[in-house]
């Protein structure tokens, strides 16, 4: 178990253990890089795009989180623990962090104000995740 991982779990808390499932994280992988290639196709309108890499970006964090042993009580809290489950740091996870917020706002509000920078760098933000899960 990791320990930072472990004080996330609990009562009340954002995580809680469970066995891995080969099944659930192989899904979560198909799902992610066909989500991720998907993205990466500048034929689709932006905002495809966007949901796309976001949606791609949520699943291989997730399946790096089941992978330890974890389940996430909330979608946002898979992007905050990247350091513990992939080793990766702020370049990639506050890109995810400013892309959920963005999502947020579209999904509960109609505001989706996204870019082709903004997409450019979740697609990268998520490549890197995909290339960490792969090590």
């Amino acid at each position: 178990m990791h320990a930072a991982l472990e004080n996330l779990c609990g009562p009340g808390k954002s995580l809680k253990t469970e066995a891995p499932d080969a099944n659930e994280i192989a899904g979560l992988l198909r799902t992610g890089i066909a989500r991720l290639q998907d993205a990466r196709n500048t034929t689709l309108a932006l905002e495809s795009r966007f949901d796309l890499a976001y949606n791609a970006a949520h699943a291989l964090c997730l399946a790096a989180l089941r992978r330890m042993g974890y389940r996430a009580g909330n979608r946002y809290i898979v992007f905050q623990v990247l350091p513990h489950t992939l080793n990766l740091g702020p370049e990639v996870w506050r890109v995810l962090d400013k892309c959920h917020n963005t999502r947020n706002l579209g999904e509960y509000e109609g505001l989706l104000d996204v870019d082709e920078r903004l997409v450019t760098d979740l697609v990268e933000a998520t490549e890197s995740v995909a290339r960490a899960l792969q090590k």
